[in-house]
């Protein structure tokens, strides 16, 4: 089971009582007080695993709890410390306070580990309180209670390359196609119930990461179909890649406006993040046909040799129109490439082309 959304209460260890003793021994008269310190209570830490893939792990967990100090004992011996609790989560997850809807931590590195609450301080034993007035002090501090706060975990996936699409144009085929991923395939709407990851491995040795989240309709980012439950795993994805169908009952123009429109509701950022365009199944139409589809389409963009450089090619690798990376206008794709997952049709040429984008996007990012 996929989960991406838990509400944990967490809390940290209470602190030991301090220990009122007093020194008993043979020949020693009046030895005095020797009580020890309590030990501190546990803290409660969130630790990044990149082989922890979802939240699943917390399910039927409502409240954890970090260890409580012991109490301190005689001749000056220290309680020992609570055992810390370390909360594993997997990349992309976001710890927001219930109440305040403040992010408070963003864990995105593989082996992280920050504190969140500090267990309680222990008490001090009756030594600490021995005077010139009070050499029998019979009293010691109590433990510190520990930190109480209720968390909402977010799950965002991280990922090169974010499928974005109506349901069933083909995302699950084509991830499945170029990467080692394993999605349900069926030809009925709504297949992809829960986000998937692919690692996309080219020839020569590169590799990038693939999302496939459940299809977007109209309406998704107000809470319409399933879309809008995942558009925040595409948040965190440098390049995204719009599945049009070719073959769907719905115009070219009508999937990708309305995904354009649905994922500038859903966020800004993500609306002017890098992009490109494949236009699937078009083995199912003949060439001629197929050209002309794309070429109406192209036209409808503004999409001319201009700002983009190209060729028609063969049936077997149609065309490819991409743009010179460093001279693009952005708000427009870095290539439009009619694809066939299942007649292999231009599929090594997306994977080689968006294996170099994100080498280019990722260069980007490592200059700002």
């Amino acid at each position: 089971m996929f989960i991406d959304n838990v509400e944990l209460t967490l809390s940290s260890g209470k602190g030991g009582a301090g220990s009122v003793s007093f020194r008993r021994e043979k020949h020693v008269i009046q030895g005095g007080p020797d009580g020890g310190d309590g030990g501190r209570g546990g803290n409660v830490y969130f630790k990044v695993d990149k082989n922890t893939h979802t939240l699943s792990h917390f399910r039927g967990f409502q409240h954890l709890k970090a260890k409580n100090g012991e109490q301190g004992m005689g001749r000056k011996m220290y309680g020992k410390s609570g055992e810390h609790l370390v909360i594993i989560v997997p990349p992309g997850t976001q710890v927001i306070d219930k109440e305040t809807g403040r992010v408070v931590m963003d864990l995105v590195e593989d082996g992280d580990k920050q504190l969140l609450l500090e267990g309680g301080l222990g008490g001090l034993g009756n030594t600490h309180f021995k005077s010139s007035t009070n050499q029998r002090p019979e009293f010691a501090q109590p433990g510190r209670p520990g930190m109480t706060k209720e968390v909402r975990l977010e799950l965002k996936l991280i990922a090169d390359v974010g499928l974005v699409g109506f349901p069933n144009v083909g995302k699950s085929t084509l991830i499945s196609v170029v990467s080692n991923a394993e999605p349900e395939i069926a030809n009925y709407e709504f297949t992809t119930l829960t986000p998937k990851l692919g690692v996309v491995v080219t020839e020569d040795y590169r590799s990038y990461v693939m999302a496939d989240i459940p299809g977007i309709i109209e309406g998704a980012s107000e809470g319409k179909g399933l879309g809008i439950e995942f558009l925040k795993h595409i948040e965190r994805t440098k390049f995204l890649l719009f599945m049009v169908d070719l073959a769907n009952y719905r115009e070219l123009e009508e999937q990708y406006f309305t995904l354009k429109k649905e994922l500038k509701k859903f966020s800004d950022a993500l609306s002017t993040r890098d992009y490109a365009i494949a236009l699937t199944r078009c083995d199912t139409l003949s060439p001629e046909e197929t050209n002309a589809r794309v070429d109406a389409f192209l036209e409808l963009l503004n999409l001319t040799q201009n700002n983009l450089t190209g060729k028609y090619k063969s049936r077997e690798d149609l065309h490819s129109y991409g743009q010179d990376v460093h001279e693009r206008d952005r708000a427009l794709p870095f290539f439009v490439l009619p694809i066939s997952s299942v007649s292999k049709i231009n599929i090594d040429a997306i994977k080689y082309a968006l294996s170099d984008v994100v080498t280019k996007v990722r260069d980007e990012e490592s200059r700002c």
